[in-house]
């Protein structure tokens, strides 16, 4: 993969990005509080702004992305950002900086964003070919596994150590460098028939979703993963209620919790391309959900524990649990792509990607009113069955019979992925067959 110049200038424009994002969901938020003094209300309608774009643009993004050659796009979204983040330091120096504009700032950011993330994902596959999707999928969610981690201490770090404004210059420049290794990219995979494109953009927008809709191994995993979404972020609320206030748990130990998923997403991108090779895509993914599902139902258990062996449960817990999600997101993402004609790629990524998303703040919302409802430990029983709900819908579904990628690209928008037949895939570079 190193060998690959056009995959090594990706992977590094996609590094910077993901950092500048990260940095960015870490400073923006810190300037308005600390220094525009924004009030609780104003600091929600930032978050707010943060999941909006998906809703709003994934779709259009998505046609966008198939009717044009995508690198000049991404590009032009790294270059947008920085100039808009280039606006915050302006302001503030200008003494003009306030909360209604950071908020529009925001939302281009935001919007760029999503515009970046699905352009990525749907270029990949022309980088480096279907055979080494689970490879670049690992290399790039290493990556983002890192910056997640580095990208709040070094946001908090730059702000603490340089003024706000130049922080921000900082931030700004990370896109700067995104752009400039994207713009490196060769023009490999940017075919006359991704660029073109002409009818109704309603017409390519539900091109996309029939799509996702008409592959059952692709909808099935939708449907999982939107359940296991929900389920995942209306714990979030739940447990933080239970560490510290049915546990009390020292700060420290939360935050020792909450690193163990750090390194358990770093392991997990390291042993996806190792554990498919072993097992297979279809018995990893179905592997892969089953552990994360039983690891969340633990969580109640450590009611019954002292709290050493409490603490040291739900570490265990996390990090065994964030493994699990990034080797799943790895093989599921590369087998997704596989069998999505070059012509669609955006767009399966965008119907995707605004669904998972668009029910972040849903299951937030319902983890509270349930918590409010039922004890909290009986609210985190009730969510761990619905995450092993998604795991038994994966187990059922046709992706546990796929035994490797499919390294043949389909022919046409319209032509049927290599298994659509369950079970069945392409010849593999190994030659290895079902």
């Amino acid at each position: 993969m190193w060998g690959n110049g056009d995959f090594r200038n990706l992977w590094i424009g996609q590094t910077a990005s993901m950092l500048g994002s990260h940095v960015t969901a870490v400073l923006l938020p810190l300037i308005a509080a600390i220094t525009l003094s924004a009030s609780v209300f104003e600091l929600g309608l930032l978050t707010a702004a943060g999941y909006l774009p998906y809703l709003v643009i994934s779709l259009f993004a998505g046609v966008w992305l198939d009717r044009r050659a995508k690198r000049p796009i991404i590009v032009a979204a790294d270059l947008l950002r920085g100039l808009a983040l280039a606006v915050v330091p302006v302001g503030l120096w200008a003494g003009v900086l306030t909360v209604p504009v950071l908020l529009v700032i925001t939302l281009v950011v935001g919007f760029c964003s999503v515009v970046s993330d699905i352009g990525g994902a749907s270029y990949l596959p022309a980088v480096v070919g279907r055979e080494d999707l689970v490879e670049g999928n690992s290399k790039l969610e290493l990556s983002s596994s890192v910056t997640n981690v580095g990208g709040n201490a070094v946001g908090g770090a730059v702000l603490q150590v340089l003024s706000a404004p130049v922080a921000m210059l900082f931030n700004a420049a990370t896109y700067l460098v995104s752009a400039v290794f994207t713009a490196r990219i060769g023009t490999r995979g940017e075919t006359a028939d991704e660029r073109s494109g002409g009818g109704s953009m309603w017409t390519d927008i539900a091109e996309g979703a029939r799509f996702v809709v008409g592959q059952p191994a692709i909808r099935v995993m939708v449907i999982a993963t939107l359940i296991s979404n929900f389920c995942a972020l209306a714990l979030e609320p739940l447990f933080l209620v239970f560490v510290t206030r049915t546990l009390r748990l020292d700060p420290f130990y939360i935050g020792l919790i909450f690193a163990a998923s750090g390194v358990g997403a770093l392991i997990g991108a390291v042993c996806a391309s190792w554990l498919n090779r072993r097992l297979g895509l279809g018995a990893v993914i179905v592997l892969s959900t089953t552990v994360a599902g039983l690891a969340s139902i633990l969580t109640p258990v450590a009611t019954l524990l002292p709290e050493p062996a409490a603490i040291t449960l739900l570490v265990l817990m996390h990090l065994v649990d964030a493994a699990m999600i990034i080797t799943c997101n790895i093989n599921l993402r590369s087998y997704r792509a596989a069998i999505t004609p070059d012509a669609l790629q955006g767009r399966m990524n965008a119907s995707i990607r605004m669904v998972v998303m668009g029910i972040a703040p849903l299951g937030g919302v319902f983890g509270g009113l349930l918590g409010g409802w039922l004890s909290i430990t009986s609210s985190l029983v009730v969510i761990s069955a619905g995450i092993l709900l998604s795991a038994a819908i994966v187990f059922f579904s046709p992706i546990r019979k796929v035994k490797a990628i499919p390294t043949i690209a389909p022919a046409g928008d319209d032509a049927a992925p290599p298994t659509a037949v369950p079970g069945r895939t392409a010849a593999t570079s190994e030659g290895n067959a079902e």
